[in-house]
């Protein structure tokens, strides 16, 4: 308690007591039996809170009820002031029952006997005003302590006819949370019913969930911890123990391929490996078994289209309009429809026609043919050991036999024969190359378009030149006044005084200020001009760092290019192709943009190599050298 709280309450107050002209007040900072003790003094020794909030009161004694103020500090203000408690007005507050946990108390009317002053005016019997204060601490007496019902017993205080009050109630335990299990992965659950989409619309070409899938790692139930209930408080302050939830055995849940994790933010029931999910009906019980294997195909009598989570291994074929989606995709038969995998690698061991074979993030494997076919992925490479023929092939490596009228599309490409195709990528390798039919043979050598670098260059080249002019002139200006006698005169007064060389005598102080005042102006304008040509040397420094860091962009970005054409069979063209560094690592755009790309005109390009036979090797790097086009 602080030294003033300790003056306030020592006029015989119980300790934690305050008595202030603006209340009576409760130091929180101890602990609440003291309170408690105190409070009970306070009673015993015939005292009454008048006007008593009460709700405070058993806030600060026992921490139920509405928060104290928030500014309320280290004391809690729980009444106006402290007054006796006559004790011919004890006997008006009759016994109380109780019982049950609740405080039965029957209000009545009380009239005051007649009686006789000093005076000897003759007092007639009366109705006694009985009082909320007064009955708290007259219930506190009688061991009534807690759980006042303030509104009901004021109702009844003001009621003109006798009533019979539950004046105090227990404050039972709130019920327990029993532990529970709790389903945490939506794909528990198989459905061969049709798909609903978002929209509400029932996609006929898709069963709900036909094969559940789960990746390793993934969490499927959840055990919520039983949660204790809060504890109560009966009418005489005495807490009444929390009730205790009941437990769950969560270990029956777990079968083979699930494991029980205990981690920061619960215990979980997951996926030890990735897998067909199993769920028993009767027991509850989750299990994981190896990945999916069909033998029947991918067709709309069999499966629908197929939206899977684990990896999916299908000996069949897949039918025209069909779509797989899912990860680590493996298909022994021909594919006519659409493979999508998130992740992992597709393998197709047979022959890719007319449909499409994307991956998110993973390599591509055709083992046969590829022709009519969209091949793509976002991180990966696409080996096609067959034939290409009429595709578009979009991915970071590319490495293909041979290929015939397709626009290639990737940063690193390596292909044995190409015919009639359009190829693009940053290191482009192929070992023969011609055209087709009516089908031109391209070879573009993606650079990194500089056009912003150089804008940039020359931007930056201006800026130097208008921030080294106005250097020039605020010199110049600087040097002129510098230059001026009573400027330079007042500065080298100032050195010696901050030097210590000559000290003033008072009477010479004056006339300082005075030639101080002279030259301030141009003092200032000095201190200002020192500060631009500073700010103006560093953004010249910053300008010739970005032109320095530009200029290496440059040299790094050309310096990754390369093509080499082995042997040139045919009219072939091989030309650069700059492009914005965002576009090209983009290796999911949609087909036609690469066709329009490839096979379109091309204004931006500078040509390398254009002829019917040698061989073409060149390196970038040439482009980056001084005077290179």
């Amino acid at each position: 308690m602080s030294h003033t709280a300790e003056q306030e309450s020592s006029a015989g107050l119980p300790p934690g007591v305050v008595q202030r002209a603006d209340g009576v007040f409760l130091d929180v900072r101890l602990p609440a039996p003291e309170l408690t003790n105190a409070i009970d003094a306070l009673f015993r020794s015939g005292h009454v809170l008048r006007g008593l909030d009460y709700p405070a009161l058993a806030r600060a004694l026992y921490g139920v009820g509405p928060e104290l103020a928030p500014n309320a500090g280290l004391l809690a203000r729980v009444a106006e002031r402290l007054e006796p408690f006559p004790p011919e007005r004890h006997s008006l507050y009759r016994n109380v029952k109780i019982r049950d946990g609740e405080a039965e108390y029957f209000f009545e009317p009380i009239y005051l006997p007649a009686e006789e002053l000093e005076d000897g005016t003759l007092l007639p019997e009366r109705l006694a005003q009985l009082d909320f204060d007064e009955f708290v601490a007259d219930m506190w007496l009688k061991n009534v302590r807690f759980g006042i019902q303030v509104a009901a017993v004021r109702a009844a205080l003001a009621a003109p006819k006798g009533e019979r009050v539950a004046a105090a109630l227990d404050l039972e335990p709130t019920p327990a949370q029993d532990a529970q299990v709790v389903e945490v992965a939506p794909e528990l659950h198989r459905s061969d019913a049709p798909r609903q989409r978002a929209d509400g619309t029932v996609d006929l070409t898709s069963f709900q969930n036909r094969f559940p899938q789960i990746k390793q790692g993934v969490r499927l139930l959840q055990k919520l911890p039983g949660v204790p209930g809060e504890p109560g408080r009966n009418i005489a302050g005495l807490p009444l123990a929390a009730l205790a939830p009941k437990d769950v055995d969560f270990q029956r849940f777990a079968g083979e391929g699930t494991v029980i994790a205990r981690e920061h933010d619960g215990e979980f029931l997951v996926a030890a490996r990735e897998g067909f999910l199993n769920v028993d009906p009767k027991s509850g019980q989750v299990a994981l078994s190896d990945k999916i294997i069909s033998r029947e195909g991918v067709s709309g009598r069999t499966t629908g289209n197929l939206e899977l989570m684990g990896a999916f291994e299908e000996f069949g074929d897949v039918q025209e309009l069909r779509d797989v989606n899912g990860s680590d995709i493996t298909v022994h038969g021909d594919v006519f429809g659409n493979i999508h995998s998130s992740g992992g690698t597709i393998i197709l061991g047979r022959n890719l026609v007319g449909g499409k074979a994307v991956n998110a993030k993973g390599d591509i494997q055709v083992d046969g043919v590829a022709s009519g076919s969209t091949i793509q992925t976002a991180s990966g490479t696409v080996t096609i050991k067959g034939r290409a023929e009429s595709c578009v092939i979009s991915a970071p490596k590319v490495v293909i036999a041979e290929a015939s009228n397709c626009e290639i599309f990737a940063d690193e490409v390596q292909i044995e024969l190409a015919i009639g195709c359009a190829v693009a990528g940053r290191s482009v390798l192929v070992e023969s190359a011609g055209p087709r039919k009516s089908s031109e043979m391209f070879v573009y050598v993606v650079v990194q378009d500089v056009a912003g670098h150089d804008a940039e260059l020359e931007a930056l080249q201006k800026q130097v030149a208008v921030h080294e002019a106005e250097i020039a002139a605020w010199r110049a200006e600087h040097d002129r006044l510098n230059a001026l006698a009573e400027v330079r005169s007042y500065l080298t007064l100032a050195e010696k005084l901050r030097k210590g060389e000559i000290h003033l005598t008072p009477a010479q102080v004056p006339h300082l200020k005075k030639v101080a005042a002279a030259v301030a102006p141009q003092i200032k304008a000095i201190g200002q001009l020192v500060q631009s040509i500073k700010v103006g040397e560093e953004a010249i420094g910053g300008a010739r760092k970005r032109r320095d860091e530009l200029e290496e962009l440059k040299r790094g970005a050309a310096a990754r290019s390369s093509v080499r054409v082995s042997m040139v069979d045919g009219e072939v063209l091989v030309r650069t192709l700059p492009l914005a560094e965002n576009v090209a690592a983009n290796f999911m755009a949609q087909p036609k943009d690469y066709k329009t790309m490839l096979r379109g005109p091309r204004l931006d390009s500078v040509a390398i190599f254009a002829g019917s036979s040698g061989s073409v090797n060149w390196h970038g790097a040439s482009l980056a050298e001084p005077g290179a086009g």
